[in-house]
């Protein structure tokens, strides 16, 4: 099916996903699943194109640093930071849902994505104050990262909140014992950079990661586990809602998510699926994700390696992460996005396959 799609733009790619999605809804007998995901697709469109303005009046605007492809030079000064009107919404729920349940799960869980999308407002912040496409230093950011993830994974742990069984399937799964703590942090960090570093193409990450959230609550649903089904509303709400941005963010992209948006994208996604065992699954739906970040540390350590050896960086792609190799290579834009976007729905059909037969 996804072969015979000629041209998967945001048009189709919403109609695949409710399409997917009602088929879902229909197997489990519940339509609030397919609801959800409408409800926060439209109240995306909308707050985001009213985001929009806010940006401008406040002139919150992109800076293309300069060591980008020369085609991205034309996308500065687009609005960014709109990863703010994706979040709060998302937050706003999940808050609604946590004081109604009293879960501890889900108070770990809104507090987590809470300091991510702290961490990634204050780096959108400062870029833009400073004029740079830079804000929080590397080091800065990965260490509230990692205080962030080290409070949640611990308290998580504490309370038997995660299991240290990396459940691969009904039969069978990996025990991983004390190291589930920084297999856990791992994910956690790794996703969210993962998203951070995808973010470089026009709907490149918001369509991917719509994509994966559909992926992950199907699996959640999968599980049978009906405490977790809450953590499926999470799931497709956010499926929604990034489609929804997608309407603006798709080329030539209207508006930028920002750190903002793909750090707390990452988070979500990671921390979600280390609260319902879903880890195994999550690393193939997020492939694209995972191979773009593997992309810049092979780049890195190849260029630092060479250096010491020969006195004399080389390089295995001609830009990293991959999706910029691939433009300098000629490839139009567009192109590479669509072709991300299957590849990401074909590791989706794949992943929920694996569950369902292994």
């Amino acid at each position: 099916m996804i072969g015979k799609i000629k041209k998967l733009n945001f048009e189709s790619l919403f109609i695949l996903n409710t399409f997917a999605l009602i088929v879902t809804s229909y197997l489990f007998n519940n339509f609030i699943f397919t609801g959800v995901y409408i409800i926060f697709f439209f109240i995306s469109i909308f707050t985001t194109k009213n985001g929009l303005k806010i940006i401008k009046k406040f002139n919150l605007l992109q800076n293309i640093r300069s060591e980008g492809p020369a085609s991205h030079i034309k996308k500065s000064d687009t609005p960014t930071m709109g990863g703010v009107f994706m979040i709060i919404p998302f937050l706003i729920l999940l808050l609604i849902i946590t004081i109604n349940l009293g879960s501890l799960k889900l108070f770990l869980l809104l507090l987590t994505i809470f300091g991510f999308f702290i961490t990634g407002f204050l780096d959108d912040y400062l870029s833009i104050k400073n004029k740079e496409n830079t804000g929080l230093k590397t080091k800065e950011k990965f260490t509230l990262q990692s205080v962030i993830s080290i409070i949640f994974i611990l308290l998580a742990y504490e309370n038997n909140l995660i299991s240290p069984l990396i459940t691969v399937s009904d039969s069978w799964g990996i025990n991983m014992n004390f190291f589930i703590l920084p297999v856990s942090f791992l994910v956690l960090v790794g996703i969210s950079n993962s998203v951070n570093l995808t973010d470089g193409l026009d709907g490149l990450a918001a369509g991917c990661s719509g994509i994966v959230f559909y992926g992950l609550g199907t699996e959640i649903l999968l599980k049978e586990q009906q405490e977790l089904f809450v953590f499926s509303i999470l799931c497709f709400s956010m499926s929604g809602i990034c489609l929804g941005f997608l309407k603006y963010n798709s080329h030539p992209a209207k508006i930028f998510m920002g750190d903002t948006g793909s750090l707390s994208i990452g988070a979500i996604m990671g921390s979600i699926a280390l609260l319902t065992n879903s880890v195994f699954t999550l690393s193939i739906f997020s492939g694209i994700f995972i191979i773009e970040s593997l992309s810049v540390m092979i780049q890195v350590g190849f260029f630092k390696i060479t250096k010491k050896l020969f006195h004399r960086g080389k390089r295995i792609f001609l830009m990293a992460p991959l999706h910029h190799h691939f433009e300098l290579k000629g490839m139009k834009e567009q192109k590479i996005v669509e072709n991300f976007w299957k590849i990401n729905i074909l590791l989706v059909i794949l992943g929920i396959v694996l569950k369902i037969n292994l």
